[in-house]
């Protein structure tokens, strides 16, 4: 691990296909934007060999070729793949954005990996959101450690900061939460501040120097020990009260020195439980640096104390028609498991989707079975077919470097898989199996969209498609109420980067317009109308006339049709165009150009002709009566009203709720969560909530989550309704 006494650089490189699970690592780095991710990153990869000058591949291209919302801000959005080889072992780096628009690419990047390693930025600090992803690991018991960037702040304080992550992810146990390292300051500035320049070993009690570009090792001062001997004693004591062996506690407070490596197999034990988590250091390369400060101990640390993918245990795997089956854990030779984690669209060679594979070995120009459920709601259709695949790679920047193989526990980049989306199973075309996916978060941010021109009215339909396809956190929407097309996003960025996405990658211009919500009208008291539809005109006429009565009814029972015709007033063969043709009214709405729910409509009497009547004019009939039932009544305009629930710190309860009710939101409950968080449940109109997603996220500093499901349509103020009426009489 990070702190061994011997521990040695070692020649690496980009990397390879991997032969045996026990030497792949995946791991994932976790951190709020701005927290030095990507850096980071290209750290790892120079001092890797993996690029030979900080920041770039060997070509000259960028390590980390990532979209952009604003070029100026430089915000990754995207989940990327850099493998590494090291010391023997191929690690996996998922690099994951730090916005929190982007959670599904972190979702997916969690799902992907087997550890994580979580960035907390020195000058910054730990955010609420870094926060809620940790408590996802600790649900799942992921493996965790963090590492702690920018020390080359002037305000950047290690031992401030190492303990504010043991107060923000130590919470059941700062002591599993300790440094295994402090840093080595140089001289001071002229403005009073000291550089890092290398960092001392809690175990091994050497100093990693790091001023010169590259580690070097050396033993401490005599002045330097004391100052490291109580931060010693307590990481001592933080990994012997989680080790296995439970004689290590009496022998240590017996006085007993313990032996290094011990200290270090039962450290790299408590690592790969997930039950001790270490902090670390890092820094990026200087100018013609072959190393970054901590590189080569978070190596290490990865290499040694983050688990392999044999200790994980099986994904829940079914067959596609759902019967169980058991698949042993990370086999290379057993039955082909494998997840589509990322899909993306690559000019040159068409759709790249980034694969780990769970069991078995995926191989070029292999014909697999792609199986994919449970995400029709959000515009993806059911997969239950055969693809040829292309090649396999490792990707590295815009390069992608071929691979023979892909055994179980490894990832890769697959091409030509056209009907393959993200959470997608492929498996072997004569054993189909399908995974359990995991959680996607619910887009919840609505952005109706229409085409900007008729070329681009032509060309939208696919573009969604393929939007959609490589993003399963958006849904996709044709609104039969509104008739809008609407984009479900995570956020404001979330939809910057969808609409940059289908005109840059798939020339389709569009415009944002007001998103409409499907509003209802109603009978609020009864009525009654007659329907006259007679016209002669030379040739054959139309003749046909009804009365109707219209009375509501409870919310929720649609539209009831009663015939109380008696003597034949209207013969028995129009009865159902009547129906028809109130029915076709009611769903064009009577006030304000909204469907009508929750009435009677009962057919009383009227007249016909025995020539000029027809289906025709008792339809336009049905509808006249309708109509004119509707002139001396009170229509209620009804509003949808959602069902809420906020998971929001206790600090922050208050603040929401407050909002809430200035939503015209009404509190129905609220209940402890544990971690000091309240649920807060509440009933809110749809048209008040639009934006809540973003103003949520504002009022709680990003540390607050809500759902929200459709409960009932009820009565909108009558101010409210009395304005949408204006507007549609102004826009018929």
């Amino acid at each position: 691990m990070g702190d061994k006494a011997n521990a040695h650089p070692g020649a690496a490189g980009r990397a390879t296909a991997a032969d045996h699970p026990a030497s792949v690592r995946n791991v994932v780095l976790v951190g709020h934007s701005g927290s030095g991710k990507t850096t980071l990153v290209e750290a790892l990869a120079l001092t890797a060999g993996a690029v030979n000058r900080a920041g770039r591949v060997e070509d000259g291209g960028t390590v980390s070729d990532y979209d952009e919302i604003e070029h100026r801000q430089q915000r990754s959005v995207q989940l990327s793949l850099v493998p590494v080889d090291w010391d023997g072992y191929k690690i996996n780096i998922l690099d994951t954005p730090g916005y929190a628009d982007f959670v599904g690419e972190l979702r997916a990047g969690l799902r992907a990996a087997d550890a994580a390693l979580f960035v907390v930025s020195a000058s910054d600090g730990v955010d609420g959101s870094t926060r809620m992803v940790w408590e996802e690991c600790a649900a799942v018991g992921m493996p965790r450690a963090i590492v702690i960037t920018h020390l080359e702040s002037a305000r950047a304080d290690f031992d401030e900061m190492t303990r504010t992550c043991a107060e923000a992810f130590g919470a059941d146990d700062p002591d599993a939460v300790l440094p295994l390292y402090l840093p080595l300051h140089g001289p001071q500035g002229p403005d009073g501040h000291a550089p890092v320049t290398g960092l001392i070993g809690l175990l091994s009690q050497r100093l990693f120097d790091y001023s010169s570009g590259e580690r070097k090792e050396s033993e401490p001062g005599p002045e330097q020990l004391p100052l490291i001997e109580e931060a010693r004693n307590r990481l001592i004591e933080g990994i012997i009260a989680e080790s296995e062996d439970e004689t290590l506690m009496d022998r240590y407070l017996g006085g007993e020195e313990l032996d290094f490596r011990t200290l270090v197999q039962d450290l790299e034990r408590a690592v790969a439980r997930g039950i001790f988590f270490p902090v670390l250091a890092a820094a990026p390369a200087a100018e013609g640096a072959k190393q970054g400060l901590g590189t080569v101990e978070l190596l290490e640390l990865i290499t040694g104390g983050f688990p392999t993918p044999l200790e994980r245990e099986a994904p829940t795997v079914t067959t596609p028609d759902g019967r169980a089956r058991q698949v042993k854990a990370c086999d290379p030779d057993g039955p082909l498991v494998a997840e589509v984690v990322k899909t993306a669209s690559d000019p040159y060679v068409g759709r790249v989707s980034m694969v780990r594979v769970f069991s078995g070995t995926l191989r070029p120009d292999e014909t697999v079975h792609v199986s994919g459920h449970g995400l029709a709601d959000r515009g993806h259709e059911d997969h239950d077919v055969d693809e040829r695949i292309g090649g396999l790679s490792a990707p590295f920047g815009k390069q992608q470097r071929a691979l023979t193989h892909a055994i179980a526990g490894d990832l890769a980049c697959v091409a030509k898989l056209n009907r393959a989306e993200t959470g997608d199973t492929l498996s072997s075309k004569d054993d189909p199996l399908l995974m359990e996916p995991w959680e996607m978060p619910d887009p919840l941010l609505p952005l109706a969209i229409q085409a900007h021109s008729k070329a681009d009215e032509d060309k939208l339909s696919q573009g969604l498609g393929r939007l959609v396809a490589e993003d399963p956190t958006m849904r996709l929407e044709q609104n039969q109420d509104t008739h809008q097309v609407v984009l479900w996003c995570l956020g404001e960025a979330h939809a910057d980067v969808a609409l940059e996405r289908l005109r840059s990658r798939y020339g389709v211009q569009v415009d944002v317009v007001p998103h409409k919500v499907s509003l209802r009208e109603t009978f609020a008291d009864r009525s009654a109308g007659r329907g006259r539809h007679v016209k002669q005109s030379g040739g054959h006429g139309q003749y046909a006339i009804c009365a109707i009565e219209v009375e509501p009814l409870p919310g929720g029972s649609g539209i009831e049709f009663v015939d109380k015709v008696v003597g034949g007033a209207v013969p028995r063969q129009f009865i159902p165009s009547v129906e028809k043709g109130v029915r076709a009214q009611a769903a064009r709405g009577v006030a304000a150009g909204y469907a009508l729910i929750d009435i009677r409509i009962t057919l009383l009497d009227g007249k016909a002709h025995s020539v000029d009547s027809s289906d025709a004019a008792f339809q336009t009939a049905g509808a006249l009566a309708l109509r004119e039932a509707a002139v001396d009544a009170r229509i209620h305009l009804l509003e949808p009203v959602a069902e809420v629930t906020v998971l929001v710190g206790d600090e922050y309860v208050g603040a929401v709720m407050s909002d809430l009710s200035g939503r015209r939101g009404r509190v129905v409950g609220t209940e402890q969560a544990g971690g000091n968080r309240t649920l807060v449940r509440a009933e809110v109109p749809e048209i008040e909530i639009g934006r809540y997603g973003v103003d949520l996220r504002s009022l709680s500093h990003g540390t607050a989550r809500f759902n929200r499901t459709y409960a009932r349509h009820e009565p909108m103020p009558a101010q409210l309704a009395e304005k949408i009426r204006e507007q549609a009489q102004g826009n018929p």
